[in-house]
């Protein structure tokens, strides 16, 4: 293995980590600030129970988020050295914000956590509030200087290649800024909403009835369902954002090997790489411009158009997106299931087919969140910064980083069976029936 090979899987495995922890910050807060608003109305100890058991989850994923988050800070120093140098002084100020965001959300987590006997009830519940607001703008503001590195803004160059006149604020509200992180946030909450949604569907199958479980479910889904719902239109503004600044990577997505008017939008298939087709997709013709250009005559710059030094991987960038498109297909299948049979039912849609279904789906988003960050970065490639700035040469110079891969691999192994171990012994243990509704320690 390369060191430019190792140096990229280093940060492929780090951001796939920390992404599960990133979303838990973004969307279980919500779940326990909603199951804590609707206590407090109801007086209903079910839900001080689900608040409780969702704080103390969202509290360990927050840790080890912490902990990966700033790994992966180091690592865009230690690994891409040239990277940082050129432009750390343009998307520092989004890096920053979210700094400030991280820290409100640990400040207002520890308040949450702790102050139940504290701080007046109105208090407590915005505190809450705060920590669901501060994990989705540190999200947005780490999503945005990646949206950088897709379409740089904010700066001129020199007759030396340095970084010149830059506009902190331009580079931040960069043209991919709004798309990326309006498609993050909704898959955050889809993918937390139904990954919640189905461990508690599979304990409703155990124990059919259950109040605790069926409470979780209908939170759940109210989380999760509109967000799957919403992603398709998010996607859309994504897609043509794509087509519009980052036509390659739009080819590689698609498997559009000539540049042609009425380009096809193809479903599955597989990119033939020395024959330069995609082989058994089925297509629809004009859907490719129609989607990336609103015009189903629109010329579609292929692959073609590019050297082959330009390309990015077309075999993994296809398949990754046509993975992400179809789990979030079948999420939002799922909701309009659920929503349909909440609405037949009058009430929590538990039936024994949709919960089977539920059980089924629930790591779809989170998969789909996966494939979705690999169609972004490889997407990219060769580029680091998108026309700008190559990944071979921004890697560091120091050799052997095969071993620090495999070395960052096994901490991330054994951190992610640590945190298994502490969310099944704290937050998904049998439910013991509560009693009361008095507030005690969290």
């Amino acid at each position: 293995m390369s060191d430019l090979l190792a140096a990229r899987s280093q940060m492929a495995v780090s951001l796939m980590f920390h992404i599960l922890f990133a979303i838990a910050g973004m969307a279980m807060p919500l779940l326990m600030v909603a199951a804590e608003a609707w206590w407090r109305r109801t007086g209903d100890p079910v839900y001080l129970d689900l608040t409780r058991r969702w704080a103390r989850g969202t509290a360990i994923l927050f840790a080890v988020g912490a902990v990966s988050g700033t790994v992966l800070s180091f690592e865009l120093g230690l690994l891409w050295p040239r990277f940082m140098q050129h432009a750390g002084a343009v998307i520092g100020m989004p890096f920053s914000l979210e700094g400030f965001a991280f820290f409100a959300e640990a400040i207002f987590l520890g308040i949450y956590l702790y102050g139940w006997q504290a701080v007046p009830p109105r208090a407590h519940l915005a505190a809450g509030v705060v920590v669901a607001l501060a994990g989705a703008l540190s999200a947005i503001f780490v999503v945005s200087a990646n949206g950088w590195m897709n379409t740089p803004a904010g700066f001129d160059r020199d007759a030396g290649g340095r970084f010149v006149h830059v506009d902190p604020l331009a580079a931040m509200l960069n043209p991919a800024a709004g798309p990326e992180a309006l498609h993050m946030v909704l898959a955050a909450y889809a993918a937390v909403g139904f990954a919640v949604a189905g461990i508690h569907a599979g304990a409703l199958l155990r124990r059919p009835g259950d109040r605790f479980h069926r409470a979780a479910l209908a939170l759940a889904l109210l989380l999760g369902g509109p967000a799957a719902l919403l992603q398709p239109l998010s996607g859309d503004a994504l897609g043509v954002m794509v087509g519009a600044r980052q036509p390659v990577k739009l080819a590689a997505m698609e498997g559009q090997w000539k540049t042609e008017a009425g380009a096809p939008l193809r479903l599955g298939g597989l990119p033939d790489l020395a024959a330069g087709t995609t082989r058994g997709a089925i297509e629809i013709p004009g859907g490719l411009s129609l989607l990336a250009y609103h015009d189903r005559h629109a010329v579609v710059r292929g692959l073609d158009a590019v050297p082959r030094a330009d390309r990015p991987n077309v075999l993994l960038v296809h398949l990754a997106f046509q993975i992400m498109v179809a789990c979030g297909a079948l999420l939002a299948a799922l909701a309009v299931a659920a929503g349909v049979t909440a609405w037949r039912q009058r009430g929590v849609p538990d039936r024994p087919w949709l919960l089977r279904c539920l059980v089924a789906g629930a790591p779809l988003g989170i998969i789909a969140i996966e494939s979705g960050w690999t169609v972004t970065e490889l997407g990219r490639q060769p580029w680091i910064i998108q026309g700008v700035m190559r990944t071979a040469d921004a890697v560091t110079p120091m050799p052997g980083l095969g071993a620090t891969f495999a070395a960052i691999t096994a901490v991330y192994l054994a951190l992610g069976a640590i945190v298994v171990y502490l969310l099944r012994l704290h937050v998904l243990s049998t439910i013991a029936p509560a009693s009361s509704g008095r507030v005690g320690s969290s």
